[in-house]
């Protein structure tokens, strides 16, 4: 994608799936990714990460005016870690976090009609529609359920448009031209795995 004139300095990163992502947006369109592989760790890595991508630009917090922030669906841990250093970062630069789903970056710079599923385990896809008559709320479907679609994308499917940019830059992208709203949330489709204890909880003595 060619680049893009923006008015603001967007910092942004996912840690939704086994991975460290990040991506610093700059106004006159220039953009810097890094990516590091990893099913532990994020909560260490993330914060040293960002601090050195801002040192490649040569930039410190204060020039960070926005930041974004994957919101899953995904990996719990990983999507509760991206989303609470997000709003404190926001709190702490008091800018405005943007919070952006797995699904809307996987489709930003893709042609539409098209339609996104990303592997949710159990022989299930998380799924939306894009110019879609059909699928146009976030969804878990079957695979076998899936409705057919001039073009697709995602981890959901055998062949499909590979991403037009890496995800922490489709995030910081789309973060760029969102106008300020709530403070972001974990987006889940399904419940947790994991059970709630069954003991009973202990007596709080007075």
């Amino acid at each position: 994608m060619p680049p893009e004139t923006v008015s603001e300095t967007v910092l942004a990163f996912d840690t939704s799936a086994a991975h460290c992502a990040a991506a610093l947006l700059l106004p006159d369109g220039k953009v810097l990714n890094r990516l590091e592989i990893m099913e532990k760790g994020q909560a260490e890595r993330l914060v040293p990460l960002l601090e050195d991508l801002l040192a490649e630009a040569g930039l410190g917090w204060p020039a960070v005016t926005r930041i974004g922030v994957g919101t899953g669906p995904g990996n719990f841990t990983g999507v509760r870690l991206s989303v609470a250093l997000a709003r404190g970062l926001a709190l702490g630069l008091n800018i405005p976090a943007i919070g952006v789903t797995r699904l809307e970056a996987l489709a930003h710079g893709l042609p539409r009609p098209l339609l996104v599923a990303e592997d949710a385990r159990r022989n299930e896809v998380y799924a939306l529609g894009f110019d879609l008559a059909e699928m146009k709320l976030p969804c878990i479907l079957s695979r076998d359920a899936l409705p057919a679609a001039p073009h697709v994308t995602g981890s959901g499917f055998a062949e499909g448009l590979p991403p037009a940019m890496p995800l922490a830059e489709a995030i910081a992208r789309i973060a760029a031209t969102q106008p300020p709203g709530p403070r972001p949330a974990p987006f889940y489709l399904r419940g947790a795995d994991a059970a709630p204890p069954s003991d009973p909880p202990p007596v709080i003595l007075e």
